[in-house]
């Protein structure tokens, strides 16, 4: 299947376990993933791994992508670094492509107005309304929220997050999502066997396909 890539914004003190669920189960379904940074710099995260990225995020179109994902990191509070990465979610939202906003992103895109008519939530609501927003009576306390095409979720929920980008690209549906997020989240052993069945089950078509004689 021909998918679009999903971008994943990294820049200095990126929160590391943020997106390792999400972009892993992206990639087992088939979209390529491509990091996109401030420049053409390497970007050292939180945990101090350095990032060569693919591109700049200038060069980035909304046209061209599935989803943005946006993390966490120390700069998003502590100046006006990462406000490009917020008017860069705006465009992507306006142009109906999803955007994805964990840990400190859902600040940045508090502090673009992206959240003053969207449910959504975060790490926790002062969190938020220490930015001056006007979503306060939208925030939602749980694990993780979509509004459309934006997702929104705290820190502490990645696997949650994770969830929510895999339901709204519809890498997984139904009682499988579930199965996958009750393996991941809550270590449920039963859960496997859900997800076995369905890769095997999606493996199938594949199998018969190959296996049908030649049309000379």
């Amino acid at each position: 299947m021909n998918r679009k890539p999903v971008h994943i914004a990294v820049y200095d003190t990126f929160a590391d376990w943020e997106t390792g669920h999400a972009t892993t189960g992206l990639v087992g379904a088939g979209f390529e993933t491509r990091t996109v940074a401030p420049n053409a710099e390497p970007v050292t995260t939180m945990g101090g791994l350095r990032i060569l990225p693919d591109m700049a995020l200038a060069d980035l179109k909304p046209e061209d992508s599935s989803l943005l994902i946006l993390t966490g990191a120390d700069l998003w509070d502590s100046g006006d670094d990462l406000a490009p990465f917020a008017r860069k979610a705006r465009e992507f939202l306006d142009a109906g492509v999803p955007v994805a906003a964990i840990c400190g992103a859902t600040a940045g895109l508090a502090r673009e107005g992206l959240l003053d008519d969207r449910a959504h939530t975060s790490a926790v609501s002062f969190y938020l309304d220490a930015t001056g927003y006007k979503g306060g009576e939208r925030y939602v306390e749980t694990d993780a929220v979509t509004d459309g095409v934006l997702i929104t979720a705290g820190p502490t929920e990645p696997v949650a997050f994770a969830r929510e980008v895999f339901a709204l690209l519809k890498v997984y549906e139904g009682e499988v999502l579930d199965a996958w997020y009750r393996l991941f989240h809550d270590s449920d052993a039963s859960a496997y066997e859900v997800l076995q069945a369905a890769e095997q089950e999606s493996q199938q078509p594949a199998e018969q396909e190959s296996q049908q004689p030649a049309q000379g």
